[in-house]
């Protein structure tokens, strides 16, 4: 029998990902995606070191999954993301079809939300989740780049 985790677990296994980025100097932003318990892909930003826009943590997460599930639609699938996607990634998460975003800091000007972005009609949210720790890391490394700079 397979025991739940809660959305804690999957967060700071999300939170991880975040750090990795942190440490190759990419902004910190962390996902996971799991179905039924289990983890079938992690990823985290990797736009400075693939010099691609494109390379947010969902998209790379979004492609794991569907290549570990052997198709496009993430169903019964559920993203943690420690920062809200924003339109570009939910766009792509709204073809992708998975049927849970659970997130972590809002993001008042670039997430889908304030955007106006629509993700699929049965796609659920769950925000807020671990939201401080999720902040915490983005504002040290902020800080960070402005003291470098």
């Amino acid at each position: 029998m397979i025991t739940p985790y809660d959305d804690n677990y999957f967060m700071k296994k999300a939170l991880q990902e975040a750090e990795a980025a942190f440490d190759k100097g990419e902004i910190p932003v962390g996902a996971i995606i799991v179905v039924e318990n289990r983890i079938i892909a992690r990823s985290h930003n990797l736009t400075e070191l693939l010099n691609d826009v494109t390379a947010h943590a969902e998209m790379q997460a979004i492609t794991a999954a569907s290549n570990f599930l052997g198709g496009k639609y993430l169903h019964n699938c559920i993203l943690y993301v420690t920062l809200e996607p924003c339109q570009m990634c939910a766009g792509a998460l709204y073809w992708s079809q998975i049927s849970k975003i659970v997130y972590g800091a809002s993001d008042e000007t670039r997430g889908f939300k304030s955007m106006g972005t629509q993700l699929h009609p049965k796609t659920k949210v769950i925000e807020g989740v671990m939201a401080n720790e999720a902040s915490d890391l983005l504002k040290r490394f902020f800080i960070q780049k402005r003291n470098l700079n």
